[in-house]
C-alpha cells in the first residue's frame, strides 16, 4: 500500500508549480484528479520546451501530470461548477495557482469550499503572496528570479548577472505546498480539523536563499560579491568555483591552497599560505589556479585530487552523466505509457519507502479523458 492510498487531491494548478506538487502527491499513491478548462485543458499542454510532442501536445505536460486524472469543466458554466462542487465534497485536497482573487470570482474560495467540506486541506500557490501591490503580477519563474536576487548570486562579478537554467522557483514552490499538505493530513488525522496552506513563488525563492540572506543580515547588511574569476558561491573562499582542463572540466570545492599547491605543482599558489588571504585574494588565486589546469586533463587532475581526499569532481552534462556506473546503479529512468498508447522515457520519483522506488507506468491524462468515469463514480449531475 502505497503512503497516500486512499487520499483525493482535486487540483486545478496548471504550468509546473501546482502540478510538481500533486505529481509528488500522485507518486505517494494519492489519487489526483486535475480539472482542466474545456477545450483547451492546462495550457501547460501546449508549452514546449522542445520540438518532441506526444500526440500533439508538451513533452513537459506529459511528464509532470503522470499518474492524474483528467476531468474537463467550464467553471463559469452553472452545470459544470455544481459537478465540480460535488466532487469537492469528496475529496481531501484542494489545489490551485491561480491569481489571488481568481478562485472566489468562480466561487471556489476557501470559505465556500469549507462550507461544503469543513476537512478540507485547501492548498494555495501564488506568485507573491495574497496582500501588497505585488500579489496580481505574474508568477513566472525568470521574473521571481530576477526579483529576488537569484541571478545576482551566478557567473563572474564582470558578466551579467546570470539566471538559473531550470524553472527552480515554480519547483520550489511545489515542493514546499507538498510539504505544507502533508503536515496538514497528519493534522487532519489527528484532529480531524482541516487546513488552509498557502505558499508564495517569492517566500520559496527568499528561502532557498536562507544561507546567502542569513549572512546579508548579519553582516552589516553588505551585499554578497562575486568572484571575477570562476564564481562559484559569493561567501566562499578559493578555490571554490570551476576550471577548464585540456580537455573538459572540473569543479574543487573549499580546500587548503598551499596543499592544493603541492598536490599540483603549481609553485605560484605557495605566495597565499594564510587562510585569511584565501577569501580576500580569491580572484588571484583562481587566475592562477585557472591558468595552472588547463595544462592536463580532467582525469589528470582528478587522479592526484581524489588519491589526496580534495572535495573534486568531473563537470558533466548529461550525455556522459548516462554512461556513468554510478548513474546506472539509481535507475532514475521509467517508462510511461498513455492510454493511447504513448511511452515516454522519464524520471521517476526521488524518494525511497522502506527501500522501494516509488514507481509508475501510468502516463499523464489526456484532456477530459475521465469525465466519463468520475462522473459516474461520483455520481455527478449538471
Amino acid at each position: 500500500m502505497k503512503l497516500l492510498e486512499g487520499i483525493r487531491v482535486v487540483d486545478f494548478s496548471q504550468f509546473l508549480s501546482g502540478p510538481s506538487a500533486s505529481l509528488r502527491l500522485a507518486d505517494f499513491g494519492a489519487r489526483v484528479i486535475k480539472i482542466e478548462k474545456k477545450g483547451s485543458g492546462d495550457i501547460c499542454r501546449q508549452l514546449y520546451v522542445s520540438e518532441i510532442k506526444v500526440a500533439n501536445e508538451s513533452t513537459l505536460f506529459h511528464t509532470i501530470n503522470r499518474n492524474k486524472e483528467s476531468f474537463a469543466a467550464d467553471l463559469k458554466v452553472e452545470g459544470d461548477k455544481k459537478q465540480v462542487l460535488e466532487l469537492l465534497k469528496n475529496a481531501d485536497v484542494l489545489m490551485h495557482n491561480f491569481r489571488p482573487g481568481v478562485m472566489e470570482r468562480l466561487g471556489f474560495s476557501y470559505d465556500e469550499v469549507q462550507k461544503i467540506n469543513p476537512k478540507i486541506i485547501y492548498a494555495s500557490i501564488s506568485g507573491y503572496g495574497v496582500e501588497g501591490e505585488w500579489k496580481g503580477l505574474p508568477g513566472q519563474d525568470l521574473l521571481l528570479q530576477s526579483l529576488t536576487g537569484l541571478p545576482y548570486l551566478n557567473g563572474e562579478s564582470t558578466k551579467l548577472p546570470t539566471p538559473m537554467g531550470i524553472s527552480v522557483v515554480d519547483i520550489l514552490a511545489g515542493t514546499h505546498l507538498a510539504q505544507g499538505i502533508l503536515a496538514a493530513l497528519v493534522k487532519l488525522d489527528n484532529t480531524g480539523k482541516g487546513s488552509l496552506v498557502q505558499v508564495s513563488m517569492l517566500e520559496s525563492a527568499l528561502d532557498f536563499q536562507f544561507e546567502v540572506f542569513t549572512t546579508f543580515l548579519n553582516d552589516g547588511e553588505e551585499l554578497p560579491e562575486r568572484s571575477k574569476k570562476n564564481h562559484a558561491h559569493s561567501y566562499v573562499a578559493a578555490p571554490y568555483g570551476i576550471y577548464k582542463t585540456q580537455d573538459g572540466f572540473l569543479a574543487l570545492a573549499m580546500g587548503n591552497i598551499p596543499i592544493l599547491g603541492e598536490l599540483l605543482n603549481c609553485s605560484e599558489l605557495g605566495k597565499f599560505p594564510y587562510s585569511k588571504q584565501w577569501f580576500k585574494k580569491r580572484d588571484e588565486i583562481k587566475e592562477v589556479l585557472a591558468a595552472h589546469l588547463k595544462d592536463n586533463t580532467t582525469s589528470y587532475w582528478l587522479n592526484i585530487l581524489e588519491a589526496a581526499d580534495i572535495w573534486c569532481a568531473k563537470v558533466y552534462n548529461i550525455e556522459e552523466l548516462k554512461k556513468e556506473e554510478g548513474y546506472r546503479l539509481l535507475e532514475m529512468e521509467m517508462d510511461v505509457k498513455t492510454s493511447k498508447g504513448e511511452v515516454i522515457k522519464t524520471t521517476r520519483c526521488p524518494i525511497r519507502i522502506n527501500g522501494e522506488k516509488l514507481n509508475s507506468v501510468v502516463g499523464a491524462p489526456f484532456l477530459g479523458e475521465h469525465n466519463d468515469s468520475i462522473s459516474r463514480e461520483f455520481n455527478l449531475k449538471p
